[in-house]
């Protein structure tokens, strides 16, 4: 699923392909900004982590899980 994370006083966003569930990004949003973690983690599909101090974090959007498409033809 693509995530989507804006950073504060950066000027692009960070866009990653997350194979974390809806659910478990927003826990781990949650508990950035309630205080309980200092830090945002998130891992991409590759298993690269992803890591945004919870106090510079402008939004994070949660995208629709992306189908893996095959073939060249339009459907």
């Amino acid at each position: 699923m693509e995530v989507k994370i804006g950073v504060q006083h950066a000027a692009r966003e960070i866009a990653i392909e997350s194979a974390q569930s809806a659910d478990e990004v927003e826990k781990a949003v949650s508990a950035a900004l309630e205080g309980s973690s200092k830090l945002l983690v998130l891992s991409d599909e590759h298993g690269r982590k992803i890591l945004v101090p919870a106090d510079r974090l402008a939004y994070v959007e949660i995208g629709e899980p992306s189908a893996r498409k095959v073939g060249f033809g339009a459907i």
